[in-house]
């Protein structure tokens, strides 16, 4: 368990900042750091790209929401409309995409075939009745997560709902979040597709137990600070072959 600590508005809102940035970098809407500030804080919309650029605001509406990421379903009516209205929010900006709504169409990522959209809302409802049988927090989060991953219920924006889902269930216990920075994309997906097509869950858990120790050991103080030590340790890193630059055994430095 990892709680997390007391923290300001300026370090949420950094953090905040952050978990949209990497949550929208690792789906391939990629802004650099400065660029997405000027987003998320100076409303500057570049004019070539501004679908990505609201995807990017939509996030960081959602999870820079102290009271909404404390929110998390009781019943299944409740977890359906989270993720319908988070998605809305998060997609505003690509009316083609269906905002809130059910996709229509069968979707798949590579040769992963997700749940056909007749079958989502059951899929959903099933998932939920394993969800209240977890008291963990952690666990709770890591199925949820899994959960939308898995049923992918909406055209596009997937990954992006299904972390704020994951990261609501921890912030909703007053556990620390979990951020997946860009040299950590290999790392996430494997062991997502791991279990999507073997159904191994050892390497998907450790993965996010590696990701929320490396968002419990940055200094969220402020950007300039939290930049720092994500470009120290290559969180910003692309590529396949990207890692973390962390020494586990002395992390956090702090």
């Amino acid at each position: 368990m990892r709680l997390a600590p007391e923290r300001d508005a300026d370090a949420n809102g950094t953090l905040a900042f952050f978990e949209a940035h990497f949550s929208n970098f690792i789906e391939g809407t990629e802004f650099s750091v400065k660029e997405a500030e000027d987003i998320v804080f100076n409303g500057v919309i570049p004019a070539e790209r501004p679908e990505d650029a609201h995807d990017v605001l939509g996030t960081f509406r959602v999870v820079s929401d102290q009271g909404e990421m404390q929110r998390t379903p009781k019943n299944i009516a409740e977890f359906i409309d989270f993720l319908r209205r988070r998605h809305a929010i998060i997609m505003e900006a690509r009316p083609d995409k269906n905002p809130g709504s059910f996709k229509t169409k069968s979707n798949q990522a590579g040769m992963t075939v997700f749940v056909t959209p007749e079958l989502v809302i059951g899929t959903l409802e099933r998932g939920f009745e394993f969800l209240e049988g977890l008291a963990d927090p952690f666990q709770k989060a890591a199925f949820m997560m899994i959960l939308v991953s898995e049923v992918h219920p909406f055209a596009d924006g997937n990954g992006r709902v299904g972390r704020i889902m994951m990261n609501a269930e921890l912030v909703a216990a007053g556990q620390e979040r979990i951020i997946v920075p860009t040299a950590f994309r290999t790392d996430y997906l494997g062991p997502l597709k791991a279990f999507s097509h073997n159904g191994e869950t050892a390497p998907l858990i450790r993965m996010l137990d590696v990701a929320q120790r490396y968002t419990h050991g940055i200094d969220w103080r402020n950007l300039q600070s939290a930049e720092a030590l994500l470009k120290k340790t290559n969180a910003f890193a692309k590529g396949e072959d990207a890692k973390l630059r962390v020494d586990w055994q002395t992390w956090p430095a702090k």
